[in-house]
């Protein structure tokens, strides 16, 4: 072993044993080494006698290297014995004819013959067919060697396809050019007769060396593309292809190699004509049997791979032939492979490259404008249905992830929510073009969905569910409230229905989705008011155990009250009672666990009942009562807060914090639901219950003056009392305004301007007076927060904080007020 070889063995050392001065040294040499004028022949030699693979890696790279840098300044002779004797490696050949002891570099591992193949391909950039016209013709005689030459041919064609012609990577256009000269030397000198080997070398080798023969045609199907079809296509040769594929007693790997030929085939650009004659040729109907096999299979793979591929080169001709053409017989092609793609979608892992839904649409679309549909089609319509249910189905391994809704389940309720959207706008069509199919399929799958045992898979409740759900959005709203014989069935079902898995969080939520998508059928059907109320208040929703259910059904509840709200005056008593508990986490004071401290959960069923008994249709009496007994303890809760934390320190107790903030929520989301006009005009008794409510609330400023989020809160309550108290709340403006200046950080003095601009732009110079003393305060507060300079500095100056100034310091009516000052 000499200087180099031993150089070589140190660079490449990955075990961490070898001194890192040493290795240091020993790249420093073989890059010496590779910038000597001599390195080409130094690399042959160390080719012809070292048995040492890094030593032949290292070799062969740095010929692939010196060619790719410095081919044009090589000598014509230095070119020769490069090209000669590199050829003689691939062709299992000695470079000196008088060596006997020469090593034979195809007898070693795949990455040295691919670095080979590679070193080959390279050279054929160069000079192939001006300096070098003979290498595919002088290669196809040394094939009879046997099966070590015919795979390094095969390698070479290879590389030529991954380095050179293959479209699938970015090419320059000296590449692009360079590709067409070797494309159209090929056409016009060797194709014909590289084809015939390929057909000798499986003809010869199925049987003996199956492994070398799939190689072969792996080779064979990347040609395909840019030769001429008719060398593949014909009598010999397309059923030698089937022939493999058909035979069971061949292995899959040559079997689905055979299937990526005729993939090929079928995929070649071609005009519709002779494209629609080729695809008819192929007989195809013989390989449906195959994807019923085992779905996981090699073989069962590339067969389906196929005839989606199939199909989508049959539905490309339908769709660009007319009558006259063959239009026709493209259809009978289509209809005869369909069901065979159907079972393929549903069952078989399909090529990545083949896009379902597209491929769908486009046959959908194909319906579009058409009187009727045959029988054929709507059959093929509901295998369509099937395909769509069978996709938009979650994968039961994750099943747990997505119930407790952990990392993994977030990102897979992502993927499915994007994956779907295709989906349902296919379903929509299909809607659109075939309705009583597509209304039937849906109805089918949800009452199979409510007979479901207990074992029943969790994901298949779901998907008919989301189906349901899917089925509204194509439905105008006349029907949606007059109702169709079908949601005249499916609507009541869903409502008086319990599933065993209704446990399950996904199962639950797009139930809940679902009774809010079809509530206007409710209210034009009162009848069923007590049956949607129960899925909103019982296990199904409000009482779910799962929280994140819980809060869903409480805002959905709130939007069916809103829909359904005269109607639900006789229910008040009811709706209350179920709600009590739920109410009752809000009036306790221990309530508010670290985990949902400040939290806005359930503020939603307060809004929905202010809702409900915010009503005129509401005795005042009772109205009284229902109000008195929310605000009553959750005023209460508040005040002994405000006491204790005045015998504590104010500002360390998280807990009164927290659950203070719960309350105003609770108590803002409540007012919604009354209007200004009922509190101050016709029932102020009401009124005044909201202005003792407010009275408490602003102690909460002096309690707790530097706790932003329940400042903010608290500006939020006022916020919603100017709207619903009027005038009537101008005797808490000055107390309310002076506490939130006195403490208000620039953050906190964005909102506290919006507040002022509601008023300005709700009362006019009705508030003047109050503003007339607060105003030059708030002005040199603001001026003195706000950069004098950040408008001149350029963008990205100003904080967003100060973006957000000026932005309400430049609304209308702060301008005007600030000019009347």
């Amino acid at each position: 072993m000499d200087d180099l070889e031993k150089a070589i063995l140190i660079s490449f050392d990955e075990s961490g044993a070898v001194d890192s001065v040493l290795k240091s040294q020993a790249v420093a040499f073989v890059q010496q080494i590779k910038e000597t004028p001599s390195v080409c022949s130094i690399c042959i030699e160390k080719l012809c006698f070292c048995k040492l693979v890094q030593v032949q890696f290292w070799c062969l790279q740095c010929l692939h290297e010196v060619l790719r840098a410095k081919y044009l300044s090589l000598m014509p002779e230095e070119k020769s014995f490069i090209r000669k004797s590199v050829f003689g490696m691939a062709c299992y050949e000695s470079v000196n004819a008088n060596d006997t002891n020469w090593v034979k570099l195809l007898d070693g591992p795949a990455f040295i013959k691919n670095k080979l193949a590679q070193v080959v391909v390279t050279l054929i950039y160069f000079e192939y067919p001006l300096i070098w016209p003979s290498v595919f013709v002088d290669f196809l005689p040394n094939l009879s060697k046997g099966a070590v030459v015919i795979d390094m041919f095969s390698r070479v064609l290879n590389a030529l396809d991954d380095e050179l012609i293959s479209l699938d990577y970015p090419r320059t256009g000296d590449e692009l050019a360079v590709a067409g000269r070797i494309k159209d030397a090929m056409r016009g000198q060797c194709v014909p007769q590289i084809v015939g080997a390929w057909y000798d070398i499986v003809l010869m080798y199925r049987n003996s060396d199956p492994e070398l023969c799939a190689s072969v045609l792996d080779s064979m199907r990347r040609y395909i593309s840019w030769i001429d079809i008719g060398l593949i296509v014909n009598d010999a040769f397309t059923q030698l292809l089937f022939e493999l594929m058909l035979v069971d007693g061949l292995p899959d790997q040559l079997r689905a190699a055979a299937a990526g030929v005729v993939l090929a085939v079928v995929s070649k650009r071609m005009d519709p004509k002779p494209k629609l004659a080729l695809l008819q040729s192929l007989h195809m109907n013989r390989l449906f049997r195959l994807v019923a096999r085992d779905g996981d299979s090699e073989l069962v793979s590339s067969v389906a791979s196929l005839l989606t591929g199939y199909a989508t080169e049959v539905l490309e001709c339908a769709n660009s032939l007319s009558l006259e053409d063959g239009k026709g017989v493209s259809g009978e092609l289509l209809n005869e492979v369909l069901p065979s793609v159907f079972y393929v979608m549903q069952n078989c892992e399909v090529d990545s490259a083949f896009s379902i839904v597209q491929f769908l649409s486009v046959y959908v679309g194909t319906m579009k404008g058409l009187p009727t549909l045959t029988e054929t089609q709507l059959l093929h319509v509901g295998h369509i249905l099937e395909v769509i249910r069978a996709h938009i189905q979650f994968d039961p391994m994750y099943r747990s992830n997505l119930d407790v809704l952990d990392k993994i389940g977030r990102e897979e309720e992502d993927r499915m929510v994007e994956f779907r959207k295709d989906l349902f706008v296919l379903l929509r069509n299909i809607g659109r073009v075939a309705p009583d199919v597509t209304q039937m399929f849906i109805r089918n799958s949800l009452a199979s969905a409510v007979s479901s045992s207990e074992d029943r898979n969790v994901e298949e409740v779901e998907a008919a569910l989301s189906l349901f759900y899917e089925l509204g959005e194509s439905l105008s709203d006349d029907a949606m409230r007059n109702g169709s014989s079908l949601l005249g069935e499916l609507v009541p079902m869903l409502l008086s229905t319990k599933f065993p898995c209704h446990s399950n969080r996904l199962v639950a939520l797009v139930y809940l989705d679902a009774i809010n998508r079809y509530m206007k059928f409710v209210l034009e059907n009162t009848q069923y008011i007590p049956m949607a109320l129960c899925a909103f208040l019982d296990e199904r929703g409000i009482h779910h155990p799962n929280a994140n259910v819980s809060r869903r059904a409480s805002y959905l509840f709130m939007r069916g009250v809103k829909l359904l709200k005269a109607k639900l005056v006789p229910y008040i008593e009811t709706i209350l009672q179920s709600l009590q508990d739920t109410v009752a986490q809000f009036t306790k004071m221990d309530s508010v666990s670290k985990e949902l401290s400040g939290s806005e959960d359930g503020s939603h069923v307060f809004e929905a009942i202010g809702l409900l008994i915010g009503m005129e249709d509401v005795p005042l009496e009772k109205q009284s009562d229902y109000l008195s007994a929310l605000l009553t303890p959750l005023c209460q809760q508040v005040e002994v807060a405000l006491l204790n934390a005045k015998s504590q320190n104010p500002e360390g107790s998280l807990a009164h914090i927290g659950n203070i903030q719960q309350i105003i929520v609770a108590i803002n989301a409540l007012s919604k639901g009354f209007s200004q006009k009922l509190v101050t005009t016709s029932r102020p008794a009401i009124g005044l219950m909201f202005k003792q409510t407010l009275d408490i609330l602003l102690e909460i400023l002096v309690v707790f003056p530097r706790v932003e989020s329940l400042r903010c809160k608290v500006t939020s309550f006022i916020h919603r009392m100017v709207e619903t108290l009027g005038t009537s709340v101008f005797p808490y403006l000055p107390k309310a305004l002076e506490h939130l200046l006195t403490e208000s950080e620039p953050k906190e003095l964005v909102g506290f301007l919006l507040l002022l601009n509601q008023l300005i732009c709700k009362f006019g110079v009705g508030v003047h007076d109050i503003l007339e003393e607060v105003y030059p305060v708030i002005a040199n507060r603001v001026f003195n927060i706000l950069p004098k300079n950040d408008i001149l500095s350029g963008p990205g100056s100003c904080t967003e904080v100060h973006k957000s100034l000026r932005k309400s310091v430049n609304c209308k009516s702060f301008r005007e007020h600030s000019l009347h000052f």
